[in-house]
């Protein structure tokens, strides 16, 4: 967590320059994402909350989602879904960010065939991206905190 929190105090000191906030949705990295991100004091004026959508019923109860909302051919865990599920917090949180994590963090992979070690991040807001990390370690809290920090490292490198 140490490590992931100078990250979050560059990006917190970026929105409060840039008058902006983040809303945040993620799955496999298990809330350390939010749980940086508040770790900066403060973050209430650019922090718009979270959800920890990690099964069907979060997807469904926190973001009000069923599969027939999802774009065709979209499935979890890959960068469609990542930016889908962005813009989607993005807009129930009224941020001018959206940051979507989602993965398999281990020690096996996801039912949909990726590898443990395997994570989508997606950014949504004034710019839009997409990216993959592949780890190739199924140690479930390395993972965890590996997930964390490429979707934090990304986030920031969009803000710029």
């Amino acid at each position: 967590m140490q490590t992931l929190i100078p990250i979050a105090e560059r990006i917190g000191a970026r929105l409060i320059a840039r008058k902006e906030s983040v809303a945040v949705s993620e799955s496999s990295s298990g809330g350390l994402v939010s749980a940086a991100l508040l770790a900066v004091p403060g973050a209430s004026v650019w922090y718009q909350g979270a959800s920890v959508t990690y099964t069907p019923n979060a997807f469904r109860g926190l973001l009000g989602l069923g599969r027939g909302d999802l774009p065709p051919g979209v499935r979890s865990s890959t960068e469609p879904y990542a930016l889908f599920l962005a813009g989607v917090i993005r807009d129930k949180l009224r941020g001018t960010w959206g940051l979507c994590e989602t993965g398999a963090a281990g020690p096996t992979g996801n039912p949909y065939g990726d590898a443990a070690g395997h994570t989508c991040v997606g950014i949504s807001g004034p710019v839009e991206a997409t990216f993959t990390l592949e780890t190739g370690d199924n140690d479930r809290a390395a993972n965890m905190r590996a997930f964390a920090r490429f979707a934090l490292e990304r986030f920031e490198a969009v803000l710029g």
